[in-house]
């Protein structure tokens, strides 16, 4: 099938010459025909076995050299270095070979700019990586702080600072899971969870975010066990308790509750996570999870970065969760998670 399709290009693009050699074997021919009429099927019969000589012995020679200049453009493209372009332009004809020349020097540049990119972006990640874990040490030296002077400040103080360092605390888990997204290898420990009492245990971690806001926690349902990786699944619950935080609006009584149920049917444990607060606009709901997404002004996301969601659904496809969004026409938004039924335990 190749060598057909290589027959058929070379056939194409060499056409105005065998139109060329066609008309100029009819002229031959109605000469034979006119001056020897009586050896006129011998000298046909030789012209026509001629031209197929003379038309064959190119086409095999054209076909071994495409193939030598297929292979020297490959390697061409893969690293366009000054060996690679000589060997290319030794397999063309000489009338391509500026042009090969130009496009060679083209690519370097473009290789030599992208592998600079490349490094600044590397360089760019790991100071940020770097000031993500140095500061976790003021904020340790914070905790430490507000445990052992919790006595020499008053209460309204003491709360408001544990909102501070909880907060700060949520933006740096920000910027290590979005680095750790970009990561070939990932150490995510897949485990049997209690989904309840995760979400009891990242409600404590917040519960700081929740208490300044004046929110009540609900939680209904049986509790289940799922496999996930807990670190992962705390970043998102993290995420999302902030985000009704966020966006309790002036509600005199905010609730978030949890709420979790078995989906025999389906093969499924659902999480879902509703709060009342001021909601979603419908217009909005598509884009929510899509990156630097902050919705309309006035908007349920007006006043993020847009990269809450959007961290939320990329751990989600790693932990191999399913993750939507709702929100109600009164208010109140609810976020659902799908964990899928897993007999054992995985690592990877």
């Amino acid at each position: 099938m190749r060598k057909l399709r290589a027959l058929l290009t070379y056939i194409s693009s060499n056409r105005i010459w065998l139109v060329t050699l066609a008309c100029l074997e009819l002229f031959f021919v109605f000469l034979a025909w006119f001056a020897y009429p009586e050896n006129f099927l011998s000298l046909v019969g030789l012209m026509i076995f001629v031209s197929l000589a003379a038309l064959i012995l190119p086409l095999v020679i054209s076909i071994y050299k495409r193939k030598k200049i297929d292979i020297a453009f490959r390697c061409f493209l893969l690293e366009p270095d000054d060996r690679n372009e000589y060997l290319l332009c030794e397999s063309v004809p000489a009338s391509m070979r500026p042009y090969l020349r130009e496009l060679g020097q083209h690519l370097r540049t473009q290789q030599e700019n992208g592998k600079e990119q490349k490094l600044k972006i590397a360089d760019y990640e790991n100071y940020i990586e770097k000031w993500a874990h140095e500061i976790k040490k003021p904020l340790s030296l914070m905790t430490l702080l507000l445990d052992n002077r919790k006595g020499e400040m008053s209460p309204l103080v003491h709360t408001r600072m544990l909102y501070v360092r909880d907060y700060a605390r949520q933006s740096v888990e920000q910027i290590l899971y979005f680095s750790r997204l970009g990561a070939v290898h990932k150490d995510y420990c897949f485990e049997q969870l209690s989904v309840l009492e995760t979400c009891r245990e990242a409600v404590e971690d917040n519960l700081s975010l929740l208490e300044e806001a004046g929110f009540s926690v609900v939680y209904t349902g049986d509790d289940c066990n799922a496999v996930s990786d807990k670190k992962g699944f705390m970043f998102i619950l993290g995420q999302i308790i902030s985000n009704s935080v966020k966006y309790a609006g002036k509600n005199p009584a905010p609730t978030i509750q949890f709420s979790v149920a078995d989906h025999a049917d389906s093969g499924e444990i659902i999480l879902s996570i509703s709060d009342n607060g001021t909601g979603i606009p419908l217009s909005d709901l598509p884009f929510v999870f899509d990156k630097g997404f902050t919705g309309d002004t006035g908007s349920y996301l007006s006043r993020s970065t847009g990269m809450g969601l959007y961290l939320v659904r990329q751990m989600a496809n790693d932990l191999t969760l399913k993750v939507s969004i709702f929100s109600n026409a009164n208010g109140g938004t609810t976020v659902t998670l799908m964990f899928p039924k897993v007999e054992q335990p995985l690592r990877r």
